[in-house]
């Protein structure tokens, strides 16, 4: 919106500019991302295999965690299965490890319904919750081979990825894989599942602008939960006394000025960490099976915290 709203005349005004305040401890946290031994724990030998079950039916060989590891590698580093099997069996030899890797077949059947609980950091006080989508393409035809020799258009299929940002941490505090059809309001529900942190404040764009969100977030985190979502230019008083209350200091202030006391473009970040996730693991799913669609986007949710806990950038304003 700031930039919408200045765009007639942001040739008027300087850019801001920033720099990194820590840039040797964020080059180095940057280095270790490429470290193999970040994404291998040292007792991955004890927890290899899986425990023997005492039900009825077949022993599985490989625990969830050896899953959980080769899969990981995979999406980090984004290789197919079969050089996924390759990687961690020299993996293994160069570290000394007797370990006995899966082959492709056993991590495709294994990754469906593999539970992946988030590695999200506890927040000090009561967190602010940004939520927003994007789409992340499966699979179609190339445009370049489209364009240039006129094949026929192919039907492309993608999938519509939810996600849920705490600012504090700069940790993706939850996940949730869709296909196209399915909106943002729809997915909210099942998007905050798994939340269980205290947040005191939730921020999203005006698609969120229903009365069934605001319902949703009361039921989830209480009624001290204050609702940060714009209201369109057309919007009327409700029974939300919240929203009511944006339309009157909109009506009064003026939208800019609304956005800055409510905080609001705050809401930014967690589009930056969507660019940050096409960047970082690709906006492309590998797996074609929805299964392993949705444990491939929590594998690469768990890895973009962990890239985070190595260490972020602090930037400071130069003046």
């Amino acid at each position: 919106m700031p930039h919408k709203f200045n765009d007639a005349r942001r040739d008027k005004f300087p850019k801001a500019k920033y720099r990194v305040s820590n840039c040797p401890e964020y080059n180095e946290s940057l280095r270790r991302r490429g470290d193999v031994t970040i994404w291998v724990s040292d007792d991955v030998v004890q927890k290899w295999r899986s425990p023997r079950r005492k039900t009825r039916g077949g022993q599985s060989r490989y625990s969830d965690l050896a899953i959980e590891i080769c899969l990981t590698l995979r999406v980090v580093f984004r290789l197919p299965l079969r050089q996924t099997q390759g990687f961690v069996r020299s993996l293994a030899k160069l570290m000394g490890m007797a370990l006995v890797v899966p082959d492709f077949s056993t991590l495709s059947r294994r990754g469906k319904g593999l539970k992946l609980p988030q590695n999200r950091r506890a927040a000090s006080k009561p967190t602010t919750l940004i939520v927003d989508s994007t789409g992340l393409k499966v699979h179609g035809g190339n445009d370049w081979h489209e364009e240039k020799h006129g094949t026929k258009k192919a039907r492309k299929t993608w999938r519509k990825l939810h996600i849920a940002f705490d600012p504090e941490t700069g940790d993706i505090a939850a996940t949730e894989l869709t296909t196209e059809h399915v909106g943002d309001v729809t997915a909210l529900p099942a998007l905050l599942t798994d939340m269980d942190a205290d947040v005191s404040r939730f921020l999203a764009d005006g698609a969120y602008d229903v009365q069934g969100v605001a319902d949703c977030l009361i039921e989830k985190f209480g009624h001290g939960v204050e609702i940060i979502i714009p209201p369109p230019t057309t919007a009327v008083h409700g029974k939300n006394a919240q929203r009511n209350h944006h339309i009157d200091v909109i009506a009064q202030n003026g939208r800019m000025s609304w956005q800055t006391k409510t905080g609001y473009n705050q809401r930014s970040r967690v589009e930056a960490q969507i660019g940050r996730w096409k960047q970082a693991i690709g906006d492309r799913l590998q797996a074609r099976d929805f299964d392993n669609q949705i444990a491939e986007v929590k594998m690469a949710s768990k890895a973009l915290n962990r890239m985070t806990g190595l260490g972020r950038a602090v930037y400071e304003r130069v003046v």
